[in-house]
């Protein structure tokens, strides 16, 4: 009876949190425009539980939706030693997703043009990003989805702080330089404690990118580190630093260019600096 007690809170707990990140997908979408009346979205898929749970909750969302809109499964194989591009192509079939295997050996690539212990992340997705940009105009799509969460968003703006010496982060939705695509970030409200639980509830067929993996050291992982260390000892960090992204005050900051653009003159108001 208890094991029948726990199957059932089990699979309530997994609807529930269905729910929850369909509603932060929703409101998403909304806010910034993301999924529109006949759009063709190609979705990226690295193997993770990121894109996985993007997937998933693209279709969930599609059958609720009062439009109409359809999507295309995409991964691509970079040429990593051992890559199981069979574990995902039977998960496609088995769900029956649209999809496409594409397969690109950047891999070389990132080894000879990066040296041993520097970071190989900048280049293999600047090579990944200008593939599926190609991909997505082949295939028709008039957008491209990843599965960048609320996490992702935070991470990268410590990282430009810190490291950049900018304020800057990742938008839900970009026009890439060229015009030829837009980039759609729908999963951009949802934590990644919540994606990481919905993907394991699931069983979703992880792929780890090997070639990431083997570098501990990343800046990335260190900000990730900080940010757990911070948010432990305050519950609220993770949420103020993403609201700070909604809640920009230009007439307090220092951009020059930014305050010309805004037409911003004398700053008026009182200075936080002094009690």
């Amino acid at each position: 009876m208890n094991v029948v007690q726990t199957d059932q809170d089990l699979r309530s707990a997994e609807i529930r949190l269905e729910k929850r990140l369909l509603r932060q997908v929703g409101r998403a979408s909304k806010e910034h425009r993301l999924i529109e009346p006949g759009d063709r979205i190609l979705v990226g898929i690295s193997g993770g539980k990121d894109s996985w749970t993007l997937l998933y909750l693209l279709r969930q969302l599609q059958r609720r939706a009062p439009f109409d809109f359809s999507f295309v499964a995409v991964n691509l194989d970079q040429g990593h030693p051992g890559f199981p591009a069979h574990v995902l192509r039977d998960y496609f079939e088995a769900e029956g997703y649209e999809y496409e295997l594409l397969k690109h050996d950047t891999y070389s690539i990132v080894l000879d043009k990066i040296a041993p212990g520097k970071t190989q992340c900048s280049l293999c997705s600047r090579l990944r990003r200008g593939i599926l940009y190609n991909a997505a105009v082949e295939l028709g799509c008039s957008k491209i989805a990843l599965g960048h969460h609320r996490d992702d968003a935070i991470e990268t703006l410590m990282l430009n702080l810190l490291y950049s010496g900018r304020i800057k982060s990742m938008p839900p939705r970009l026009t890439s330089d060229d015009g030829r695509n837009v980039v759609i970030r729908p999963l951009i409200n949802c934590a990644e404690e919540e994606v990481a639980h919905f993907s394991r509830l699931k069983g979703f067929p992880i792929v780890p990118c090997d070639l990431c993996g083997s570098q501990p050291n990343l800046q990335r992982q260190q900000v990730k580190r900080l940010l757990a260390e911070l948010n432990a000892a305050n519950p609220k960090v993770k949420g103020n630093l993403f609201a700070a992204l909604h809640k920009v005050v230009p007439s307090h900051l220092m951009d020059l260019e930014l305050r010309e653009q805004l037409g911003l003159g004398e700053v008026v108001g009182t200075d936080p600096a002094v009690p």
